[in-house]
């Protein structure tokens, strides 16, 4: 068994944490966001079972600002 390392985005929608892997596609949810990584890391182990990754680059994370009228 290998271990493979990706990366998790996380937000909060009204009262639930979702969770969603960027490089595999697979979202997930929970309560907390413990929770909602225990679901994603859950969800994304089983995909992997059904379609396995050849090679998995790390997505590029940044920042940027929009200018909003207030």
């Amino acid at each position: 068994m290998t271990l493979k390392t990706f990366s998790a985005v996380l937000h909060r929608e009204e009262d639930m944490y979702v969770a969603e892997c960027p490089e595999v596609g697979t979202v997930s949810q929970g309560v907390t966001v413990e929770e909602a990584l225990a679901n994603l890391k859950e969800a994304t182990e089983l995909y992997l079972e059904e379609f396995p990754l050849k090679e998995v680059e790390k997505p590029l994370l940044t920042t940027f600002e929009v200018a909003i009228n207030a």
